[in-house]
């Protein structure tokens, strides 16, 4: 039957009257229903029926009140109960125990299992050591911590491609940690959510993870949080108000989650409780700790940063700015069944420099110089450089995320330089392979076959993880802001921002987007550019238009692509929306379309061939997250 969800408890009360069969609510709206005495006489004819509850996360907010008034009324209920921690006794507070609310465990998928299986990230633990001051408030400390994650956020999160949450100890805490980031001037967009937890729970008391509802501690800490929220307000032309915190909330959602093109992100978001846990998002790779954690609720906040991306994530990276090793140690042990921690955690840096080294010799000593590279002839010999080179690139992508790594060490068996020319080699045998090459005049158009090679065609060539950490769209667009199209050298400028494109494996595809965006905005409207450009907010400005611009272009090339294949654009549209959202292909969303146009087999598989061929093409130039 179908499957029945509930937006408050009026409507779950109403479903519960029904003949629904399958129910998706919360357990406060459950708990709501058989407490007020208007729901539960509704519900009085179903009290005793055979019901199967199934919670998911339950190691969460059982041991409350909730659970038991749950389970006095529908007293002929069979529960069962889903979590990746739960609570056992070397983790319970006041001897409660999942295994006492839910009976014994039926089934064991374990995080080691998950991470076998790829279907989520090991996590990479690092400790930061600054100054010897003990004291966790000592505002020296605070403000040395700060600069660390500033000027390594880059490093950690490529550049902006992800983001990362702070979590600290208190609200106070966090109130003097934003205060001093903002005295920082960062040029990354900040922000901050406190709450409290709203769940009289023993798990929300021990973690501070409520339930996302908003209450003002003291008249002080919401005039310091409607202080932050001014300053997100403008950052982002918001109206937010401590009256409308869940929107709030939902806001900062989005942005940390990165899916939509004409949506700035929030790149680094500080943290009491909220977001700790439930909160899922591809695009979060980083954790930072200045916090007290232990057990589940240490491992339910680890596990924010890993969910399964692309190649450059290879893990979530956690950063502790207190000594929480044996508690992490403790809490892999406890929840994975495992006395070995690298299942789940990645070694340390020593270990994996010394294996990149290992590599970076042995490929040196096969290929000496890059120019050794041109003189390669056969297939063959170019496949076996491709897959030598591909070790390097994954390995090289793995070292640079640790916080002891430095590009300009001289001890990784292969400098930057070297690997950056050996680079070029790499990208100049792929392209023939992976897309025609790339000249700047309009964009997305139907892709047309280059290259008759075989062999290469079928390699992955994890061009990812050759975007450059440099050339992103913050630098893109920082030099656009620095042309003048009144200057001698303004075209030789424009022309290098192009090129530098199509040498990067990550924005070659862009290229023609950013020509045409330079086209429109410099070089057809030279006045309102270079007015806009003296502003202090200039590269903002930019980069809204640059948003504009993308949303309007993409568009215009669904509807081309609507209108050659006569199919909805609406359809087109909703493809897209699913792929931004699971980064996976779902060709059954066309087929189903043209089933319904009566091609016969054949056409049809002609015309979902194309369609599929010109949408991935659309994503590849107008994904900007």
């Amino acid at each position: 039957g179908a499957v029945d969800s509930t937006d408050n408890t009026d409507e779950l009360v109403k479903r519960l009257q029904s003949n629904s069969k399958i129910i998706i609510t919360t357990i406060q709206k459950l708990n709501a229903a058989v407490s007020k005495t208007w729901y539960s006489n509704k519900i009085e004819t179903i009290r005793h029926s055979r019901i199967v509850m199934i919670f998911d996360e339950c190691h969460r907010s059982h041991f409350g009140d909730s659970h038991k008034k749950i389970m006095k009324f529908f007293d002929n209920a069979q529960i069962f109960g889903f979590t990746g921690t739960p609570i056992f006794t070397e983790n319970a507070v006041d001897g409660h125990t999942t295994k006492e609310i839910f009976g014994n465990c039926l089934h064991k998928y374990l995080i080691k299992d998950a991470i076998a299986d790829e279907n989520v990230l090991g996590f990479l633990v690092e400790y930061y050591h600054g100054n010897e001051v003990v004291d966790n408030d000592n505002q020296a400390r605070m403000e040395e911590i700060a600069k660390f994650i500033l000027n390594n956020f880059n490093k950690s999160t490529f550049d902006g491609e992800f983001d990362a949450l702070f979590a600290v100890q208190s609200v106070p805490m966090l109130i003097r940690y934003y205060k001093i980031f903002k005295s920082l001037n960062p040029k990354i967009r900040i922000g901050a959510v406190f709450t409290y937890a709203a769940n009289n729970s023993q798990d929300d008391e021990q973690t501070g993870m409520g339930t996302g509802q908003y209450a003002k501690v003291s008249v002080g800490e919401a005039d310091e949080l409607q202080a932050i929220m001014d300053d997100y307000n403008n950052m982002f032309g918001t109206a937010f108000t401590t009256e409308n915190f869940r929107a709030y909330y939902d806001d900062i959602n989005l942005r940390m989650k990165k899916k939509k093109a004409d949506m700035k992100p929030l790149d680094l978001c500080l943290v009491v409780g909220m977001f700790l846990t439930g909160f899922d998002s591809k695009k979060l790779n980083t954790l930072y700790v200045d916090k007290n954690m232990e057990y589940h609720g240490l491992l339910q906040a680890f596990s924010r940063t890993n969910r399964v991306l692309n190649e450059k994530k290879r893990f979530g990276k956690i950063v502790c700015f207190r000594d929480l090793k044996n508690n992490v140690d403790t809490s892999i042990k406890l929840f994975s069944n495992s006395d070995n921690p690298e299942d789940i955690v990645r070694p340390p840096f020593e270990d994996v420099k010394k294996e990149y080294k290992c590599l970076a010799t042995e490929f040196l000593k096969k290929y000496p110089t890059p120019g050794s590279i041109d003189f390669l002839q056969s297939e063959n010999d170019k496949k076996n450089f491709v897959l030598a080179f591909r070790d390097i690139i994954r390995k090289h992508a793995e070292i640079q995320i640790y916080e002891d790594y430095s590009e300009d060490a001289e001890d990784l068996g292969m400098t930057e330089q070297q690997f950056n020319d050996y680079k070029s080699k790499y990208l100049d045998i792929t392209v023939g392979f992976i897309e025609p090459p790339v000249i700047p005049s309009v964009v997305a158009e139907d892709p047309v076959p280059y290259g008759n090679s075989q062999g290469l065609e079928d390699i992955d060539f994890c061009l990812e993880l050759l975007h450059s950490d440099i050339i992103n769209v913050a630098y893109i667009l920082e030099l656009i802001a620095e042309l003048d199209p009144y200057s001698n050298d303004y075209s030789e400028k424009r022309q290098h921002i192009i090129d530098t494109m199509i040498k990067d494996a990550g924005m070659r595809g862009k290229a023609k987007l950013i020509d045409g965006f330079i086209r429109k905005n410099v070089d057809e409207d030279k006045e309102n550019f270079m007015s806009g450009r003296s502003k202090a907010d200039g590269t903002s400005e930019l980069e809204e238009h640059l948003n504009q611009y993308i949303v309007s272009e993409r568009n215009k090339a669904v509807n081309d692509l609507a209108d050659d294949e006569q199919i909805s654009a609406e359809v087109l549209n909703i493809y897209i929306k699913e792929y931004d959202y699971l980064q996976k292909e779902q060709p059954e969303i066309i087929q189903k379309a043209l089933k319904e146009k009566h091609l016969g087999l054949i056409k049809t598989r002609k015309a979902l061939t194309r369609i599929m061929e010109r949408l991935r093409n659309i994503i590849r130039t107008f994904n900007w997250e």
